[in-house]
C-alpha cells in the first residue's frame, strides 16, 4: 500500500471522528435546551394552575419537578404555598422548612412557616436553653455551609493582607494595628470553617421531622400495646432520637420522649 492509500485512510479516519464528536456535542446541546425547557414549561404549568386556584393539581406538579429534576428552594417554597391553600398544614410546614434548609435567608417562607404553624393545634413550650447556645445555634443557621466557607475565604484573604503590611509596614503603630487585626480576622475565619462543617453536618444528618397526620398518639414503647404517652397533631415538628423498625422514637421541645410509627411523620 502506497504512502498515499495510509495519508488517505487516516483523514478518512480522522474527518469520521470529528463528525462523531461534532454529532455528540450536538446531541448534548440539543438535551440540555430540551431539558431546560420541559423544566420552565412543567414550572409555568403549575404556577398557572396555582393562580387559577387548582392547588392540588400545582401541588402535584411541584412533587413531580422536584421528583424528576431535583430539590430547589424557590420549588418547595411554592410547593408550601400550594399546600396551604389546600389546608394541608402538615405538608405546608415540611416543604417551607426544607425551602429554610436550603436557603435560610428566605424571609418569605420564614413568614409562610410561621402563619403555618399558628393552625397546628399543639402549642408545645420549648425547654429553656442557655442563651447563648440558642443565639449561637440561631446564627449559625443564618447562611447555608457554602456561605460560611466563602466567608471564612474572605477573611483568610483579608488576614494575609494585613500580614503583609505587618511585615512591611512603614511605622510601629500600623505594624501594631494591623497584627492585631491580622490576628481577629484569622481568628473568625476559622470560626466560618467551623460553622460551615457544622451547617453541612446539620444538612447531612438532620433529625428533624414534621406529623403528617390528624392525629397521632405516641407510645412508651415501640410497638401498638406500648403504654399511651401524649398526642399530637398534624404539622407538630419533632426531633428524631432513633429507627427501629417501622417505629420513631422522637422528642418533642418539651423534652417529652415517646414512640410513633415512621409513616406518621416525615423527615425534614
Amino acid at each position: 500500500m502506497s504512502w498515499n492509500n495510509y495519508s488517505e485512510n487516516d483523514n478518512k479516519y480522522s474527518t469520521h471522528f470529528r463528525m462523531k464528536r461534532i454529532i455528540f456535542i450536538i446531541s448534548l446541546i440539543l438535551s440540555y435546551t430540551l431539558s431546560v425547557y420541559a423544566d420552565s414549561y412543567a414550572l409555568r404549568q403549575a404556577n398557572n394552575l396555582y393562580a387559577k386556584g387548582d392547588y392540588t393539581g400545582s401541588a402535584r406538579l411541584y412533587e413531580k419537578i422536584i421528583a424528576g429534576e431535583g430539590i430547589a428552594p424557590e420549588i418547595y417554597f411554592n410547593l408550601g404555598n400550594a399546600y396551604f391553600k389546600s389546608n394541608e398544614i402538615g405538608h405546608s410546614i415540611l416543604n417551607y422548612e426544607r425551602a429554610l434548609r436550603l436557603d435560610p435567608m428566605n424571609d418569605d417562607a420564614r413568614f409562610n412557616l410561621e402563619l403555618a404553624q399558628q393552625k397546628v393545634v399543639d402549642n408545645i413550650v420549648q425547654s429553656p436553653t442557655f442563651f447563648l447556645g440558642r443565639w449561637l445555634e440561631n446564627l449559625i443557621k443564618i447562611l447555608t455551609s457554602n456561605q460560611w466557607v466563602f466567608i471564612g475565604l474572605a477573611l483568610f484573604i483579608s488576614c494575609l493582607i494585613f500580614s503583609f503590611i505587618f511585615i512591611f509596614g512603614s511605622t510601629y503603630k500600623l505594624r501594631k494595628i494591623s497584627f492585631y487585626l491580622g490576628l481577629f480576622l484569622l481568628g473568625v475565619s476559622l470560626l466560618s470553617v467551623i460553622f460551615a462543617g457544622i451547617r453541612k453536618e446539620q444538612m447531612i444528618n438532620h433529625n428533624e421531622a414534621v406529623v403528617m397526620v390528624g392525629v397521632v398518639t405516641a407510645k412508651s414503647s415501640p410497638d401498638k400495646s406500648g403504654t399511651n404517652l401524649f398526642q399530637l397533631h398534624e404539622g407538630t415538628k419533632v426531633s428524631i432520637k432513633s429507627v427501629l423498625g417501622s417505629w420513631t422514637e422522637i422528642k418533642l421541645g418539651n423534652g417529652n420522649i415517646g414512640w410513633v410509627e415512621q409513616k406518621c411523620i416525615e423527615k425534614i
